[in-house]
């Protein structure tokens, strides 16, 4: 079996085993029983090299059975979703499209927490012409490339920061509640990274009747990590610092349209890797 290299910095390290339970003397045997173990599931047909398998673990602060049972309930999201999981060739013309409008687009500075920052903006797609599945995917392919990049993700977690100028009642129409109990079953149940937040700007006076639809499927501890900025920047920045964030943010860290370019370029010089990830699901 390949050994897993651990290629974390000091802070992550001790971040990891205070708050993660991983322990570097038995770390490499709990990757190994989880790594038997699903070669004893052949139906997930699961990624079983140690650095996704420490993702996993970590993600389940090192709970064996909380990781087999995550790691199954992610092979069958991937069965289950091929709107979400199949055909993720970064060249297809819709994905293109969505990668230009800069759907979801991964921060490349981490925060003062170590986490990784995700900026979702919600309308910048066109609803009577990009369909939402479309949208979930692009997503996706960012997030799971951005965990690929940088292992210290696995360790500290994502913060999400939600714009949502401009949205409409087209948009909203394409997230009916059936459509949000998979995507709110994704984020707490299936992937293997933690949401440490969950934070709402350029938010309409009405948001809150969607946002909760969304609560009404989340955890207790997911529930109290949602706030709502309005059209508050200073706000946002109380939780996000500037110099993370673009200009269009009242940021210093480049324009919108760099960080566009930039995840575009990266997600699409990916594409064998997407291509060879796409075989990864469970069979039944």
């Amino acid at each position: 079996m390949e050994v897993y290299k651990c290629s974390l910095p000091a802070a992550a390290k001790q971040h990891a085993a205070e708050y993660l339970h991983e322990e570097e003397e038995r770390r490499n045997s709990d990757i190994c029983q989880i790594v038997e173990w699903l070669q004893a599931q052949p139906h997930l047909n699961a990624r079983c090299d140690p650095v996704n398998v420490v993702r996993f673990l970590r993600g389940c602060k090192f709970d064996l059975e909380k990781t087999k049972h995550k790691m199954s309930n992610y092979y069958k999201l991937r069965a289950q979703c091929p709107e979400w999981f199949s055909q993720r060739d970064p060249c297809l013309p819709e994905i293109q499209e969505l990668l230009r409008l800069g759907v979801f687009l991964p921060l490349r500075h981490r925060d003062s927490h170590g986490r990784l920052v995700v900026l979702i903006r919600v309308a910048a797609h066109n609803p009577k012409k990009h369909r939402q599945s479309d949208v979930f995917k692009v997503g996706k392919m960012a997030l799971e490339l951005a965990l690929e990049d940088d292992e210290t993700v696995s360790v500290f977690g994502v913060a999400a920061v939600f714009d949502l100028s401009g949205v409409t009642l087209g948009h909203a129409m394409q997230l009916p509640p059936r459509v949000v109990k998979k995507a709110v079953h994704a984020w707490q149940d299936c992937y293997p990274v933690r949401t440490k937040s969950l934070d709402f700007v350029n938010a309409p006076p009405h948001v809150n009747v969607v946002l909760s639809i969304f609560r009404q499927f989340m955890t207790e501890k997911l529930r109290q990590r949602v706030h709502v900025h309005g059209c508050n920047l200073a706000s946002l920045h109380t939780v996000v610092a500037p110099e993370l964030l673009p200009r269009e943010y009242g940021g210093s860290d480049g324009t919108l349209q760099d960080l566009i370019d930039y995840w575009q370029h990266h997600v699409t010089e990916k594409r064998e890797w997407f291509l060879q990830d796409e075989k990864y699901m469970a069979t039944t």
